[in-house]
């Protein structure tokens, strides 16, 4: 138990500053190249490589935990990171716009990867590390994942302050190079601690192999691309621009931003004191994912028909409502992390896992790109319609999850 909880804290650790500077970066980029003149289309644009390269990097880096260990792909992501880091402070003040949106794409695609191969990997050890204890059916599984993942995501929201603060104070140039020496200082750390061969198991041999997931993990990953990107649709680009457009500052704007992400965490890490657990595992949990999904879906729906209506004080109305998106959307999501988990297999983890991660990064790509494009289209009514219908379907989906052991085995490859 001893040695299961220390490894845990280790991959927390390391995570949660990864996180911090991951999150830093986004803010450090949109607030950057904002201030150069780039148009909120542009932005989203910037972040589309990064987002599309975690759907390959979780794929491959599920495969390549399980074949080469957990240590290493955690020391690969933080190399990587280090690499986009340094990259992006090289880009140069005189060059074309086209040049540099491309250069910026590059790194942020570096980084996407980082951050995908590093994720795989991290939540890869909590599943390692709670079938170590052997205490998954009292809830040791549910309550490690609720809190990796909510204080990672609050870390995040951390480092978007962090980020407009860094870029105030020390430029965007000295912002990267003092980031990558905190990295550098993290990677040491994994190198020293974490067992060499910790997560290591047997491969697939072949792509079939790969993606031939049980009907659970299946289930869940289709429901995982449209969960999130019922989030992005709407925070990416709506709902920044909306709030710019109507009188708030950026850094209001960034604030904003932050203390939701914030709070989103806290409540991912609250999760299993709001859904009751079952001594199986499943059979509450995946009615709980159904519930929730309902009532995340309604609240979108709401919001849309308040901007069509021009309801008093609308921008406090979509600050609120979003607010309570907030702590029903961290529910969901935690439950669905819990779930993954619950439905994979101790000997590959990491891949299915990276399976269900890639789903993720799928989901984050799309709602980024609709985002910008139902935003121009229809302003942010039509981005809230996009996250209900997405959440509508997500619902559907979570109908397919199994709520027993025996609808969970890994299908014939």
């Amino acid at each position: 138990m001893q040695h299961a909880a220390r490894n845990y804290a280790i991959v927390t650790a390391a995570y949660w500053g990864f996180t911090l500077t991951d999150g830093a970066l986004r803010m450090l980029v949109l607030l950057h190249f904002y201030r150069l003149g780039y148009s909120p289309f542009v932005l989203a644009f910037l972040f589309l490589l990064y987002e599309a390269a975690g759907v390959v990097a979780n794929l491959i880096g599920g495969w390549l935990a399980t074949r080469f260990g957990i240590a290493k792909m955690l020391m690969v992501g933080l190399i990587t990171q280090i690499i986009g880091f340094t990259l992006l402070s090289q880009i140069n003040p005189e060059w074309t716009v086209a040049m540099s949106v491309a250069w910026v794409l590059v790194a942020q695609g570096i980084c996407g990867v980082a951050k995908d191969l590093t994720k795989t990997a991290s939540k890869s050890a909590i599943k390692i590390t709670a079938a170590q204890v052997g205490d998954q059916d009292a809830g040791q599984l549910f309550k490690w994942v609720a809190w990796f993942t909510g204080s990672k995501n609050a870390m995040k929201g951390v480092g978007f302050f962090l980020g407009g603060l860094m870029l105030e104070t020390l430029g965007f140039q000295w912002s990267l190079w003092s980031m990558a020496g905190l990295l550098a200082l993290i990677l040491l750390g994994v190198v020293l601690s974490l067992p060499p061969l910790m997560g290591i198991g047997k491969a697939s041999k072949s792509a079939r192999e790969l993606f031939a997931k049980n009907p659970g993990i299946n289930a869940l990953a289709a429901a995982r691309i449209v969960l999130f990107g019922a989030r992005d649709v709407w925070f990416v680009v709506g709902v920044p621009v909306y709030l710019y457009s109507v009188g708030w500052t950026f850094s209001m704007v960034g604030g904003f931003l932050a203390a939701w992400t914030i709070g989103y965490g806290l409540v991912q890490a609250l999760a299993p004191q709001l859904v009751h657990r079952s001594h199986d595992g499943l059979s509450r949990e995946v009615p709980a994912a159904r519930a929730w999904s309902v009532a995340l879906m309604l609240i979108p729906a709401a919001l849309a028909v308040a901007v069509y209506m021009d309801a008093s004080q609308l921008q406090w109305v979509i600050v609120g409502g979003l607010g309570i998106f907030g702590f029903v959307f961290a529910v969901n999501s935690s439950v669905h992390s819990y779930l993954i988990l619950a439905y994979a297999g101790s000997e590959k983890a990491a891949e299915d896992v990276g399976f269900y991660y890639a789903a993720n990064a799928l989901g984050r790509f799309m709602g980024t790109l609709l985002s910008g494009l139902l935003y121009q289209w229809g302003g942010l009514i039509c981005t809230l319609l996009g996250s209900a219908l997405m959440l509508f379907i997500c619902w559907l989906i979570t109908l397919k999850l199994p709520e027993g052991l025996s609808g969970t085995k890994r299908g014939a490859a």
